[in-house]
C-alpha cells in the first residue's frame, strides 16, 4: 500500500467532518489545484481507506427513542449461520466480534421497548445475552483524528 502524505491525511479529516465539501473547498484547505485533490481521493477510494460517504441522521427525530449494545454470546461453530441472520435485521446499526464473556457486541436501534424486548429473544436463540440501554451520549460518533506531528513525510 502506498504511504499517505500529510495532505492525504488532512483531505481525510476533514471529509470525515463533511463528506459533502467541495473539491475546491479541499483545495483551498490543502493547497493544491482541485484535479490534484480530486486525484488524491480517487486514489484513496481505489486504496479502500475511503470507503463511502454517509448522512448523520438524528435518530431520535426518526422515532428511534432506544438505542441499545447488546452483548451476545455465539458458539465459534454458529458464526457463520448468526452473520447471515445478523446482516438482515434492519435495526441493527453495528455488530462486531469482540473478545471477553461474549463473542459479539451488538449495536441496535428501536422505536419502543418492547421492539427491543422482542429482538432480544429472539437473539437468544444463538446464546446468553446482556442487554445495555443509552441514556444519553457523550460523544457523537466522530471520525479518525490525526496527528501530524508524527505522520511520516513523504
Amino acid at each position: 500500500m502506498s504511504k499517505l502524505t500529510p495532505t492525504d491525511y488532512k483531505l481525510i479529516e476533514i471529509l470525515q467532518k463533511n463528506a459533502r465539501c467541495s473539491i475546491k473547498y479541499l483545495a483551498e484547505q490543502v493547497h493544491l489545484t482541485p484535479p490534484a485533490v480530486a486525484s488524491r481521493i480517487d486514489r484513496l477510494e481505489k486504496m479502500n481507506i475511503i470507503q463511502g460517504y454517509h448522512a448523520e441522521i438524528n435518530e431520535y427525530l426518526m422515532g428511534y427513542h432506544i438505542t441499545s449494545f447488546i452483548s451476545l454470546q455465539v458458539a465459534p461453530a454458529e458464526k457463520s449461520v448468526f452473520y447471515s441472520y445478523i446482516e438482515k435485521l434492519p435495526n441493527v446499526v453495528e455488530c462486531n466480534c469482540v473478545t471477553g464473556n461474549y463473542s459479539m457486541l451488538i449495536k441496535a436501534l428501536f422505536k419502543t421497548t418492547m421492539e427491543l424486548d422482542t429482538f432480544v429473544g429472539d437473539l437468544q436463540k444463538f446464546g446468553r445475552t446482556y442487554t445495555q440501554i443509552v441514556f444519553s451520549n457523550a460523544v457523537k460518533h466522530r471520525g479518525v483524528k490525526f496527528d501530524f506531528d508524527n505522520q511520516e513525510n513523504t
